[in-house]
């Protein structure tokens, strides 16, 4: 029997990049995926690529997603995979607007995410898996509050996980925080980015980086928590190429 078989999975962020590799792996483990994304044209080639798959088209970001995504299903397993790319430029070079892109997006999409799993709440044993950034440890000088952004997205999980835990609610809140991934669009971009502001190639930024992780071993560790929640403590990971392990 597929280890997922049964469960409902929404994947916010599914059209594309790391979310696309959820919701190709939750597909393959025998669950029901409903993927969630801005733009429909996206969205209409997944379902034409992954046959089974439900699509939904809305702005995650958006007070009201949430009961819009939970009235086409209450999942077992919510994963939060979307975001706006960073600008990439140092501080002093940045709008205020171009410094919050990611506070209005990601952290917002975190917010009204896991207020609403709380809220309703989703049922006990249900888990919601917040995919961050491994910026959020170690900083991101020039792009502007992703780093932050993606740090207030662990903030976001461990207060939940406290509510769930003082409500008695049983939902496990965890977050995911992925180095960079030279084979993600949003990886490319990075190391594009970080190559121009050291003036150097872009070869020996990645060889400096060390062993990187894909985006099928973020798709695996989020497998890999849902299907044996106890085998790693804590509720926040970092997904390197030396695999997953709990930030302390």
């Amino acid at each position: 029997m597929s280890t997922l078989t049964g469960k409902n999975i929404v994947v916010i962020g599914g059209s594309r990049g790391v979310g696309r590799h959820i919701v190709e792996a939750a597909l393959g483990s025998g669950a029901r995926v409903l993927a969630v994304a801005r733009h429909e044209q996206p969205l209409h080639q997944l379902s034409q690529e992954c046959p089974g798959v439900e699509v939904l088209a809305l702005d995650a970001s958006d007070e009201h997603a949430p009961a819009k995504v939970f009235g086409v299903v209450r999942p077992d397993i919510l994963v939060l995979c979307a975001g706006a790319f960073p600008p990439v430029a140092p501080l002093h070079e940045l709008s205020w607007q171009a410094f919050a892109v990611n506070w209005e997006a990601d952290v917002k999409m975190a917010f009204h995410f896991c207020k609403a799993a709380l809220s309703l709440p989703l049922p006990a044993s249900s888990a919601v898996i917040v995919i961050a950034s491994g910026a959020a440890i170690g900083g991101s000088p020039i792009s502007g509050g992703y780093a932050g952004a993606k740090r207030t997205q662990l903030f976001i999980t461990n207060y939940s996980q406290k509510e769930s835990d003082r409500l008695g609610l049983g939902v496990r809140f965890m977050s995911l925080a992925p180095r960079i991934m030279p084979d993600t669009e949003l990886g490319k971009y990075a190391i594009a980015g970080y190559s121009h502001y050291l003036g150097i190639p872009e070869t020996d930024f990645i060889q400096g980086m060390g062993p990187a992780p894909s985006a099928d071993s973020v798709a695996n560790a989020v497998i890999e928590l849902t299907t044996n929640p106890d085998s790693l403590k804590g509720n926040a990971f970092i997904v390197s190429g030396a695999g997953l392990e709990a930030i302390p």
